[in-house]
């Protein structure tokens, strides 16, 4: 039976060195498309780089998403079975000072996508990577027939790029299909994000190189999952007999503070004597104050349902930055022990 291909834009975030993972155990060919940039950042996917490229199984690709015949070409040439379009301008707070930019990636390159496709190869399926940020203000909890009311430039990009793929498959018959992913961290989490910067921060505390974690409002809340539980989802999105569109969440929700709080007591260390809050530096101009999504529709029709709990993701991702400084849980927990005493 031949090997099924698949392409990955932005395979080298988190959620594309995942997917590609899940892919290539599956027996795909996987083509991860790239961005050029003047330091190449591959750091999340070397390890499988190194393990199936030069069999082939795995090929890398430079394109510019903002330029229709650099994806056009592509397709054209490998017929993918799936395209999974993962690439975007992913950070909230950034999106404010980047807007046209974050539209630009987010929302266009979708329709060009999209459109390459459907003029190239119209059988091959397409998902979409769709957001929480799209439902903003909606007061929780949020599910596929929730009105969206997004806060943020990114989460405009996104509503954009939502209904941008519902237009291909209702006007075109393509399967085209969004994922509307709730908040999902892992190890591999960017360092601008908040979830990672808390882990990252501690452990840089306990190896001496900071002494306080600078944060904004903590008090906003999320329903936080793992990135691996939720590449599966995404696979299983286009496994589904039909293009549809699925909310993928732990259907939980937890304050900043609430993470917070678990990842210091894996030390058993007071929070509050290293971390200030409300810094103006990290505060937004709009607010999202409550995401928790309903993914019931998801869990009947996918079978799916994380296996990850918030407490597994806290402890996974510390261990994962503490081994960065050269540490593990049990040596980080004797430090923290000094610190404690050394603060009263």
């Amino acid at each position: 039976m031949k090997k099924k291909i698949a392409f990955i834009t932005g395979i080298t975030g988190q959620d594309g060195s995942y997917l590609a993972e899940l892919l290539l155990e599956k027996k795909y060919i996987v083509h991860g498309l790239l961005r050029r940039t003047s330091i190449l950042n591959i750091e999340r996917i070397q390890h499988t780089i190194n393990k199936y490229e030069k069999t082939g199984r795995l090929k890398l690709h430079y394109i510019d998403l903002t330029d229709t015949s650099s994806i056009s070409n592509l397709i054209k040439k490998y017929r993918p079975h799936e395209f999974y379009n993962l690439a975007a301008m992913s950070h909230v707070g950034i999106s404010f000072y980047t807007g046209e930019a974050t539209i630009n990636i987010n929302s266009v390159a979708s329709y060009r996508i999209q459109e390459s496709i459907l003029n190239n190869h119209k059988s091959c399926k397409f998902y979409q990577a769709s957001s929480s940020e799209m439902f903003g203000s909606t007061p929780p909890p949020q599910n596929e027939k929730t009105q969206f009311n997004p806060q943020s430039p990114y989460g405009i990009s996104k509503v954009a790029a939502f209904y941008t793929t519902k237009y291909f498959r209702q006007a075109h018959g393509m399967f085209a299909s969004n994922g509307i992913l709730f908040n999902h961290e892992s190890p591999r989490r960017g360092l601008n994000f908040v979830t990672r910067k808390i882990t990252h921060s501690l452990a840089r505390i306990l190896s001496g190189h900071e002494k306080k974690i600078n944060l904004g409002n903590i008090s906003t809340r999320r329903d936080w999952g793992h990135s691996k539980d939720y590449v599966r989802a995404i696979w299983l999105i286009l496994q589904h007999r039909e293009p549809d569109d699925f909310v993928i969440s732990t259907g939980k929700n937890y304050s900043i503070k609430d993470f917070i709080i678990k990842v210091f007591k894996l030390l058993n260390l007071d929070w509050k004597k290293f971390v200030t809050t409300n810094n103006k530096k990290f505060l937004r101009p709009a607010e999202v104050r409550s995401l928790q999504g309903d993914s019931s529709k998801a869990r009947k029709l996918l079978k799916w349902k994380p296996k990850y709990s918030l407490d597994d993701l806290c402890k996974d991702m510390l261990i994962s930055d503490l081994e960065l400084y050269g540490m593990t849980l049990d040596d980080a927990k004797k430090i923290a022990k000094k610190l404690s005493k050394s603060n009263k």
